[in-house]
């Protein structure tokens, strides 16, 4: 009973990711055809904004695309049934940490241990 349960969440949030993957491909086609073009910009501040503006949607499309990859990791994993069991000690990840954090491949121990490692190399 517990598995079927599981499995029926693990399903919405597939649901869920499929359509957060389809408004990131949405959005991306939207932000791609609204870059700045190099009009006839006549004053340097013009041309300053402009970049900064270009620089900051490009930034953005970056993490848009890192995101996708996520999400289409973890749909994979979803297909191949090794969904919600973490990468890195092997134990299944509590289910309530999967529909809060859909592309998670951590158990809260290993993520907190990771990000702990992380601070350390930054000190």
């Amino acid at each position: 009973m517990k598995n079927k349960t599981r499995q029926k969440r693990i399903e919405e949030i597939k649901k869920k990711l499929i359509k957060q993957k389809e408004q990131i491909l949405v959005d991306a086609g939207v932000m791609l055809s609204n870059l700045p073009s190099e009009g006839n910009l006549s004053e340097i501040g013009d041309i300053a904004s402009q970049e900064i503006d270009r620089s900051f949607l490009l930034r953005l499309r970056d993490r848009e695309r890192k995101l996708l990859k996520k999400i289409e990791k973890t749909l994979e994993k979803i297909e191949t049934g090794s969904y919600g069991i973490c990468e890195s000690c092997g134990v299944e990840i509590p289910i309530e940490r999967l529909e809060a954090r859909p592309v998670t491949d951590l158990c809260i121990e290993c993520k907190t241990e990771q990000e702990e490692a992380e601070k350390l190399k930054e000190s």
